[in-house]
């Protein structure tokens, strides 16, 4: 895998579960941007084009087509249009570990009679049966780095006529997916995919589609944008677009370039070098190997020891939390394991 020249990291990043570092292109096109914005040298539909981009990247990384992805701002806002369009005596099972992102969205309908279920990760299969209205999980839990048992999860919804709807935020960039086995895909794409913050993806199925309400409709929603500026009537998007918001255009020409740079290289290829390096530092840490780009483990003092040696990792519920991504180099997991063995 040649990424040389593509990405400039401090020795000792471990941390893209936090954010993602930006490939040198994305960050040539955000200061483009910037200092065409700066004297007014060109016009934001320049920028807009990069939605459309970013889009196709996105659904090239998820097996969706272009029809079948909405952007937005932030995964939250995202799920929260299905949570609004659940009907008032919905059942939603959620793992308790939930990230707030694919909680509270659902939490927040539960004053007008929805129904929250949250159980361990570990029993969120058996826990849907045919009460089940939908299943909320995240592909890879944040905290822990575990992959979900996704097959297994769609099997058991699909058998009692449930929707799935996963956040892919810990996922997309690096777990081969295929948005066609749920009903949402939702990522925000300023970790694993490599993007300024602001830009998030949503692929949806048509049978979810048909039953949510586009609530934070405004003129991107529109079939012509450029059409829909000013007057009635209601002339939405005939697919997922419908559900857009008014991108944050920035964001979004950084995040066009870094996945289209990830959709050439491929996320198979990723998930190999990624994973590969995790389990490096697994071994060296006396672990079994794993599945997972995220190494998280309780280890007292270890963060102490890894800021004093210039590592970048995180500190989640308790635990300290390590990722390996495109950037990482062999040089670091070992700078990481000398500094945690001191």
């Amino acid at each position: 895998m040649d990424t040389a020249g593509l990405w400039q990291s401090d020795l000792g990043y471990l941390d893209t579960a936090n954010y993602g570092l930006p490939p040198r292109p994305a960050i040539e096109a955000v200061r483009t941007a910037l200092s065409d914005w700066e004297v007014g040298r060109t016009s934001w539909e320049v920028w807009d084009e990069s939605v459309a981009v970013a889009r196709r990247a996105f659904g090239r990384l998820v097996g969706a087509g272009e029809g079948d992805v909405a952007v937005g701002s932030s995964t939250s806002e995202q799920l929260g249009l299905i949570a609004a369009s659940l009907p008032d005596d919905a059942v939603v099972v959620v793992p308790e570990e939930e990230f707030s992102s694919n909680l509270f969205p659902w939490l927040v309908q539960e004053e007008r009679g929805v129904k929250v279920l949250a159980v361990p990760a570990a029993s969120l299969v058996e826990a849907i049966d045919a009460r089940t209205t939908l299943v909320a999980t995240s592909a890879v839990q944040s905290s822990s780095g575990e992959v979900a048992p996704l097959e297994q999860i769609c099997a058991a919804a699909r058998h009692h006529g449930a929707f799935v709807a996963v956040d892919a935020t810990q996922a997309c960039g690096w777990l081969p997916l295929d948005a066609g086995e749920f009903d949402a895909l939702v990522a925000h794409s300023y970790k694993w995919l490599c993007s300024p913050r602001g830009a998030s993806f949503m692929a949806i199925s048509p049978r979810l589609l048909e039953r949510v309400r586009p609530i934070a409709a405004g003129w991107y929603a529109a079939k012509d944008t450029h059409a829909a500026y000013y007057g009635p009537p209601l002339r939405l998007s005939p697919d997922a677009r419908r559900l857009a918001t008014s991108p944050a255009w920035f964001s979004f020409v950084g995040a066009a370039a870094s996945l289209e740079i990830l959709a050439r290289i491929g996320v198979e290829e990723i998930c190999r070098h990624d994973v590969a390096l995790a389990n490096r530092l697994r071994a060296g840490l006396g672990l079994e190997p794993s599945n997972s780009a995220i190494v998280s483990l309780e280890m007292p003092g270890s963060r102490e020891r890894l800021e004093q040696a210039g590592i970048k990792a995180s500190a989640r519920a308790g635990r300290t939390r390590f990722s390996c991504h495109l950037y990482t180099k062999h040089s670091d997991v070992d700078r990481a394991l000398e500094a945690l063995s001191g």
